[in-house]
This record gives C-alpha cells, structure tokens and sequence, in this order.
C-alpha cells in the first residue's frame, strides 16, 4: 500500500474532525479528480497538440531508423550463404550503427518528452488548484476531497466538471496562428 493511498482516509477524518466544532451548520463538501480536471483543460489539450507536432519529426525519423534495421536485418537472413564475408561484416556494422543510433534517438525523445511533459503538468497542476480553491470558495464549499481517496461518493458532490470549466476560463487558450 503507497504511503499516498494511507495518508488519504487519515487526511479526511482529520479534516471532519477539524470542522466538528462547527456541529451546528453542516459542512458543504465536494469531491474532485484533479488529474481529469486537469487532463480536461483546454490548455493541456493544446499543450500535448503541440508536443505531437514539435516531437513527430523526430518520431519520424525514430521509425525510419528502425524500417532500416528491419531490411539490413532481412538483407542478412535472405543473403546467408550467399553474400560474401565483406558484404555480411558491412550489413552487420551497418545494423550496429543503426541499432546504436535507433536506441540513442529513443532514448533523447524520451527524455524530451517527458521532461515537457512534467513541466507542463506542474504548470497546470498549480492552476487547478489555484482554480479549485477559489470554485470551493465561491460556492461556499468547506472541504474537496480527492476522490482517488474515497470508497464512496455521491456524484452530485463531484466538481471536477466545474473545475475543468474555471480554469479554462480562468486560463483561456490563445488561438492557433494561421497558417502554423
């Protein structure tokens, strides 16, 4: 079990027993998955639109690579007995080199992607909750509680829906140049 997954029911019960002296007004509570409010946003939806496009090149390039590796590969398997040692040390350098530079490229794209991708969820990440806070604010809720944490819930108490609508609100997504 994650420390996460344990911290979670204890966080909640703390929170009711920190809202147990107001026992004369009932406290308004709702629930919230931030990770599909966030994923709902327009600007993560333009975000990854974008990280598709700036990486496809290289994604392309990635694929070509390995259609290579496949036909020296097959060169090797339809020419055995039949090319001389030379031509079948070259084809297995040329598979080399392409296998090195295949695992290197995948490797680099990787690092980039997920590089962008982590700064671009933490951006967001802190707006939401920006975002979530002022929402629990504005319609005088005491508590939002992750729903990751809970067995249960009733869905009428879910403002994730709420929360994708204000932050793209909040954070509204410029168009695309014309002509990108």
């Amino acid at each position: 079990m994650s420390l996460r997954m344990g911290l979670g029911p204890v966080a909640a019960c703390a929170a009711f027993l920190a809202l147990a002296p107001l026992s004369f007004a009932q406290p308004k509570i709702a629930t919230i998955s931030l990770q599909k409010a966030v994923f709902d946003t327009a600007d993560i939806k333009k975000a990854s639109a974008e990280m598709e496009a700036r990486y496809k090149p290289r994604a392309d390039a990635l694929r070509q690579t390995q259609e290579q590796m496949a036909q020296v590969s097959q060169r090797l398997e339809q020419g055995t007995g039949q090319l001389t040692p030379q031509a079948e040390s070259e084809l297995r350098a040329q598979g080399t080199r392409l296998q090195k530079e295949a695992q290197r490229v995948q490797e680099d794209l990787q690092a980039d992607v997920q590089a962008d991708r982590q700064e671009i969820l933490s951006k967001a990440t802190l707006r939401m909750t920006e975002v979530v806070k002022k929402l629990a604010e504005d319609k005088g809720i005491d508590l939002v509680v992750e729903e990751q944490s809970l067995v249960y819930f009733k869905p009428v108490l879910d403002i994730t829906a709420d929360a994708t609508a204000a932050y793209d609100k909040a954070h509204p997504v410029a168009a695309a140049p014309v002509g990108k």
